[in-house]
């Protein structure tokens, strides 16, 4: 039995989302007022997917709730369809992009933070804030990942839909820099064209291997055959109580 319920869960992530969203915004830093704002941020860019992630899963719970028992099986298709969306939208870009985004940050930040995020921006994103960017993004993913079985997509049009992702921000932050003489990051200043090339590829690649891996975290979590029988009891449990019941 489930200690807080999986949709009350969602909306406190939710809100939290919106509350870093709303606070980051605020700030009034100079990178806000330049060619392409936030978005030329991918951690910016990563907090409205999970952001409007998260308010598909409320959606989507909200609308369980109201076509439960119904029997109107045009309510039942539309949700379907926002199960379909919420699910491919967790495979393709909730967990690579979250999970990248927290692991390059830390990595970085680890070696050198002036590379990634330079200490002048102390004065402007207290710390909280940095690990509601930064860090609390894994933990919230996984407990989603947990709480509810995500149907994945066929692996040929995930991967398709993630280097499409991928690709279409390395060129966003090439064109800013075109339009700007200037790279998004700093440590892009520091490195030679050819070693950009080599971690623009290497970024798709790992952005490749994490959607992989949520594909088989999510296979891992939800395969009973792999489950001790004392957990196997638990899920039923669990399922019975609504989380994972569409």
């Amino acid at each position: 039995m489930a200690l807080v319920p999986c949709q009350v869960l969602r909306v406190a992530i939710l809100l939290s989302y919106c509350s870093i969203l709303c606070n980051y915004k605020a700030i009034e830093m100079p990178s806000h007022q330049t060619y392409g704002g936030s978005w030329k941020f991918l951690t910016f860019i990563d907090l409205v997917i999970q952001a409007v992630f998260f308010g598909i899963c409320v959606l989507t719970d909200l609308s369980s709730l109201l076509t439960r028992g119904s029997g109107n099986q045009e309510q039942e298709r539309q949700l379907k369809k926002l199960i379909s969306l919420r699910d491919w939208m967790l495979a393709v870009l909730a967990f690579p992009v979250g999970v990248f985004v927290v692991a390059v940050f830390w990595i970085i930040y680890a070696y050198d933070r002036e590379m990634i995020y330079p200490k002048l921006l102390d004065n402007f994103i207290p710390g909280w804030l940095n690990h509601g960017m930064h860090t609390t993004v894994l933990p919230f993913i996984l407990i989603e990942m947990r709480t509810s079985h995500h149907a994945y997509p066929s692996r040929n049009s995930g991967l398709a839909a993630i280097c499409t992702f991928s690709v279409g921000y390395i060129l966003w932050v090439c064109w800013v820099h075109h339009v700007t003489g200037m790279w998004v990051y700093p440590f892009l200043e520091h490195i030679g064209p050819g070693a950009r090339i080599i971690f623009f590829g290497s970024t798709t690649i790992l952005m490749n291997f994490l959607y992989l891996l949520g594909e088989v975290l999510n296979s891992y979590i939800w395969d009973t055959q792999r489950m001790p029988l004392s957990w196997q009891g638990m899920e039923i449990n669990f399922i019975y109580m609504g989380p994972s019941s569409y």
